[in-house]
């Protein structure tokens, strides 16, 4: 009995191996298209994670990567106890921390709130001016920031004085405890409305007969938000969450570059990233820097996975 088991088992694989085969064959023009993107990331993501190896050693750009000296977890040693650590690492966390709860639901609310919009003219101005800071780079949009916050003919301390808010202008971007709000702000404007496409796409998919009978039902349209609308985008909004919590450590690098130029911002605008570039970089420490890199993604990695096994306690996960 057992090796008719075994027999029919081994039968059931081969023709699964050969129903894959056949289906990629039949799908020749589709895997074709895939391998150029597959090439791409090979390249220009996998092959470079052969620098990574300069962590481990004092990288010589004169020795390269078989010539120079291995140390083994020294520069990961000096980084856990660099007087910039504590410093750095609160930074980041609290930073990602602070994106990731304003940040995160931003977009998903416009979603929602532009779903409930009748006239689509109206809907798809405000659709249109919500997307283009997205396509802004981020020199731009500091350089709006700077003007804004300027002290001289600044937007907002105009404001503040006509209000008679303020007596005097008020340097906002030299004053470190308005910075992490000035960074969130404005990293919420510019991404808001190319976030919010994913969950208009999902809201669309959604069968409006579900909102029909809750109509009829007597569900006003808040109750409908609540009762359909959220639940059914949930799966989404739980899988880009899962990716948000993998990229926790990731606060940012030119908004803060740009708008944290101020040496008086450094204690609260210096993080991961800048870090990297500026010892990496401008101090050319190379195996310091990558070993800063390499932690950086380590921790990442493990918050990924993380958030993913908590969320197939759910139903919905990326694996």
């Amino acid at each position: 009995m057992t090796e008719i088991t075994v027999a029919v088992a081994e039968k059931q694989q081969a023709l699964k191996r050969k129903s894959k085969l056949v289906r990629f064959v039949k799908q020749w023009d589709l895997q074709l298209m895939v391998i150029p993107a597959l090439l791409l990331i090979f390249v220009f993501s996998y092959i470079p994670m052969y620098g990574v190896l300069t962590a481990f050693q004092d990288y010589s750009i004169f020795k390269g990567f078989m010539d120079s000296p291995w140390v083994g977890l020294k520069h990961f040693e000096m980084f856990f106890h660099a007087p910039e650590f504590e410093r750095v690492m609160r930074n980041t966390i609290i930073i990602s921390v602070l994106k990731l709860l304003f940040g995160f639901p931003a977009p998903i609310v416009l979603a929602l709130m532009l779903n409930e919009v009748k006239n689509m003219y109206f809907k798809r101005v405000v659709q249109t001016v919500s997307y283009l800071p997205h396509f802004l780079s981020w020199v731009i949009v500091s350089g709006f920031a700077m003007s804004i916050l300027s002290v001289e003919n600044g937007s907002l301390n105009i404001l503040l004085q006509s209000v008679h808010f303020i007596k005097e202008p008020i340097s906002f971007l030299s004053i470190p405890e308005y910075f992490w709000t000035i960074i969130v702000t404005t990293g919420v404007w510019k991404e808001i409305g190319f976030s919010s496409i994913v969950y208009l796409a999902a809201i669309a998919g959604i069968d409006p007969n579900m909102y029909e009978a809750a109509s009829i039902d007597g569900a006003s349209r808040f109750k409908q938000i609540f009762m359909i609308t959220i639940p059914t985008i949930m799966p989404v909004v739980i899988i880009f969450l899962i990716l948000a919590i993998g990229n926790l450590l990731s606060a940012g690098f030119e908004d803060l570059l740009l708008l944290g130029v101020n040496p008086v911002l450094r204690d609260v605008s210096d993080v991961l990233d800048t870090y990297v570039y500026r010892t990496g970089i401008t101090g050319q420490r190379f195996s310091y820097a990558t070993a800063v890199g390499l932690f950086k993604a380590v921790i990442s990695v493990g918050l990924l996975t993380f958030a993913n096994l908590l969320a197939r306690r759910t139903g919905n996960s990326l694996w």
